[in-house]
């Protein structure tokens, strides 16, 4: 393993196609593609100002580094990445990656990150202005996120998420086996043409969630007071909510079970085959 440290690199491509290779206190300054087509690659407290440091990249570890903003699409059709104790403050990170894990993160300006990615690992990073983050991504595992972006997980599959909290507009939409667990989300229209999205021990918050979804599970979940207008137009449900919902709105099959409902709406615009059975606290089935 070759090493270098303390020492500065810029301009286009200088550590070009090289291999087998430790950076130690490196500073990648400005310029494009710095350590493109290169394997086995360590880089340990180092900063990268340059554009496009890691393209097409195998097996490479990062740690303790710093991506300023200027690093934009940093990491690109790469795999087999180990990146810890980081402070990411570039957009357009990670794209058409395979095989990632990311712990002790801090990402400031995650626009467009996680972008048509494979066999993901977060644990306990802290992203903020991820909108569109995690877009058309799958098999993914998820612990101690804390997430501030709009249109989270759109068209992800094979998702587990626990111990987390979402602050997420449009989250989940037309995703596909998604588990939260012990989780907070926080943002309207939560989960819309989704399909078996798992919900377990959730607090949910946010107008109209929930709408749409195909084959929902809830158990033991809880609902905000904006929480309004929720299930409308969602098959298959199978839901336990402690304590109460604000309104429910033309849910088209399954089973709520439910302390009480502010509201419930069911009206000339239910679809059929409208038979979602809503049971309150009391076994009164409405």
């Amino acid at each position: 393993m070759n090493k270098i440290e303390h020492t500065s690199f810029s301009g286009e491509r200088p550590l070009f196609n090289n291999h087998d290779l430790t950076l130690e206190n490196v500073n990648i300054g400005l310029g494009e593609s710095a350590l493109k087509e290169c394997s086995n690659i360590n880089a340990y407290n180092s900063c990268f100002k340059g554009k496009y440091p890691f393209w097409h990249v195998n097996i490479f570890t990062i740690k303790n580094c710093v991506f300023e903003e200027t690093a934009r699409a940093a990491l690109w059709y790469s795999r087999n990445l180990i990146m810890q104790d980081t402070l990411v403050k570039a957009p357009k990170m990670f794209r058409k990656m395979q095989n990632l894990t990311l712990r002790n993160i801090k990402l400031t300006d995650a626009q467009e990150t996680l972008w048509d990615c494979e066999s993901i690992v977060i644990d306990n990073c802290d992203v903020n202005n991820g909108d569109y983050i995690f877009m058309n991504s799958k098999n993914i595992s998820i612990k101690k996120l804390t997430l501030q972006g709009n249109y989270s997980f759109q068209g992800c599959k094979n998702v587990v998420i626990i111990n987390s909290t979402l602050s997420s507009k449009d989250a989940f939409w037309e995703s596909e086996n998604i588990t939260v667990i012990d989780s907070v989300i926080d943002g309207e229209y939560l989960g819309w043409h989704s399909q078996n999205l798992h919900l377990i021990n959730c607090k949910i918050s946010g107008s109209q969630p929930l709408c749409y979804a195909h084959n929902l599970t809830l158990e033991n979940c809880t609902f905000d007071k904006d929480a309004n207008l929720a299930f409308e137009y969602c098959d298959n449900i199978n839901a336990t909510v402690i304590g109460s919902i604000h309104s429910i709105k033309n849910p088209i099959s399954g089973v709520i079970r439910v302390k009480s409902i502010g509201n419930l709406i069911l009206d000339a615009n239910q679809k059929a085959p409208a038979s979602c059975k809503i049971i309150t606290e009391d076994d009164y089935e409405l």
